[in-house]
């Protein structure tokens, strides 16, 4: 017997109904592209512009800018459109991510590794941890920049197949762990230096003394890394599998592993520690991988910005020894069939990605992200609030700002000179206003389609269910994007009340 839905999954359904009734995602970006060209030029011919401060990210000034719609249904914005048709698409920040990644991925795939470590993992790992692991690990994969989109969100919908539950389940448990998590981990990652780097700038108007180090957050982020995954992991078993029901289809028949298929492992495994010992080779003091000017790992280094290929080795090569020792690799031919093989099911994604870059693009080009952003930050401005509801009402506007400017620096570098000396003039430390920026920027991520990777997470779905589109995502990440929301303001509120420090060195308020 069916059981009765409760309210909260016909208001889920619902959602995606509507949303899946609206055209194929392709055909729903030109038609966003073609709004995006129509109401640009009106705003153009209006004159809509904003006037603001922002920091210069390359020299750390602080300038005054003068920004105004531009119109793209005129004869030079016609002639931008044609000529960067294919820049749109080949500079498209994750294409390059995914393409790379993927042929690692798609490897050790075809070779059986991933197949047989799914097998092992699943013989020997507690149910009940499944889901929050999966959670657990798209956290920490915010160290890797944007590679836990590539790696994680597809691994979570195998992992969930493989234990028998609904693989998009996984998908939404690992896209919430990596997206609307963005702002929580046990590691400093490469995001942090730069945006204390630009809480510092702004402080500077208030106290040209003030510093922010990269760890300003630190002790905040330790803490929302478990309150993230405790949310994730219930809203994931509670609200969003048993509203996706059970799957029948493409399921992962569990085998134990025969013998050429354990000393694959054994192969697989030799093969990554090594590779994994010349990687730490070359972060060690002066390691080649590291910055050359600041000997840092992280910040602006080799190590980070080359991470998608690292993160491509890291698959191909156990992906290659497994199937030697499996028997499953006997030539470079077969190597090079199941990278094509594998590659060959990233059309789909092609396509969705080359007109979702457009739109991205053209909305990026119109300035209509920025004065969205300044016009909500002038808003806040001018509400009236103070204390601790100011704070909260920060979090929600930049929450619905993150709706329209996908970059976490961008949009710091336009607020961040509105804001840090605002409340500094109120007593809150620039490190306690960054982190109320980032719960905002983080929640907002995983119901975007102005989000980069949205067009990927859509073509990882529809690998399982060839209906899926923004409706189906939307309203499948949705239940995530509340729940966070709310989760991490309440803990925002204790620390508040309870006045602890957000990381080394990083008060909640300023002494005066």
């Amino acid at each position: 017997m069916k059981k009765k839905k409760g309210w909260i999954s016909k208001c889920l359904t619902g959602i995606e109904v509507v949303g899946n009734k609206l055209p194929h995602p392709v055909t729903i970006f030109i038609l966003l592209t073609l709004i995006i060209i129509g109401v640009s030029e009106i705003c153009a011919k209006l004159g809509v512009s904003v006037s603001y401060q922002q920091i210069d990210r390359s020299s750390g000034q602080i300038k005054d800018m003068t920004m105004q719609a531009v119109g793209l249904f005129n004869p030079e914005g016609l002639r931008y459109m044609v000529t960067h048709f294919v820049s749109n698409f080949t500079g498209f920040a994750p294409l390059g991510t995914v393409l790379v990644a993927m042929l690692g991925v798609v490897l050790a795939d075809g070779s059986g590794l991933i197949g047989a470590v799914l097998r092992k993992m699943v013989l020997n790992t507690p149910k009940r941890l499944v889901t929050a692991v999966v959670v657990f690990a798209g956290i920490l994969s915010n160290v890797a920049a944007d590679v836990g989109y590539v790696i994680l969100v597809p691994l979570g919908a195998m992992i969930f197949a493989s234990f028998g539950r609904h693989p998009i389940a996984g998908l939404a448990a690992a896209f919430a762990g990596v997206s609307g998590g963005f702002s929580a981990n046990l590691l400093i990652g490469a995001l942090d230096p730069m945006l204390s780097g630009l809480t510092m700038e702004a402080a500077k108007i208030y106290d040209p003394s003030y510093t922010v180090l990269p760890t300003a957050n630190w002790y905040f982020m330790i803490v929302s890394t478990f309150v993230i995954m405790i949310l994730g992991t219930i809203i994931t078993e509670k609200v969003v599998e048993p509203r996706l029901g059970e799957y029948h289809e493409k399921t992962i028949h569990l085998e134990k592993l025969n013998v050429n298929e354990n000393r694959g492992l054994k192969w697989a495994l030799i093969s990554l520690l090594v590779f994994l010992l010349l990687l730490g080779i070359t972060l060690l003091p002066g390691g080649v991988l590291r910055n050359p000017d600041t000997g840092s790992i992280f910040e602006n280094s080799p190590f980070i910005n080359g991470i998608v290929p690292i993160i491509a080795l890291f698959f191909m090569i156990p992906g290659i020894f497994f199937g030697i020792g499996s028997g499953n690799i006997r030539s470079d031919q077969d190597v090079v069939r199941f990278m094509s093989e594998g590659m060959s099911t990233m059309g789909a994604y092609l396509v969705l990605a080359f007109f979702s870059a457009q739109f991205v693009n053209y909305f990026t080009y119109t300035n209509l992200g920025v004065i969205i952003a300044v016009k909500g930050a002038n808003f806040l401005e001018h509400t009236g609030f103070t204390g601790l509801w100011l704070l909260i009402a920060f979090v929600l506007v930049a929450a619905f700002i993150n709706l329209f400017l996908g970059s976490s620096t961008a949009k710091w570098a336009i607020m961040a000179p509105i804001f840090v000396p605002m409340f500094m003039q109120i007593g809150f430390s620039p490190e306690l206003t960054q982190v109320a920026y980032r719960i905002g920027d983080s929640v907002t991520n995983v119901i975007s389609p102005l989000m980069s990777y949205f067009a990927v997470i859509i073509a990882f779905a529809e690998k399982y269910d060839k209906k899926a589109g923004i409706g189906t995502i939307v309203s499948t990440m949705l239940p995530y994007s509340l729940t966070f929301l709310v989760g991490w303001i309440l803990l925002l509120v204790v620390w508040y009340l309870i006045g602890l420090p957000l990381g080394p060195m990083a008060p909640l308020f300023l002494t005066k």
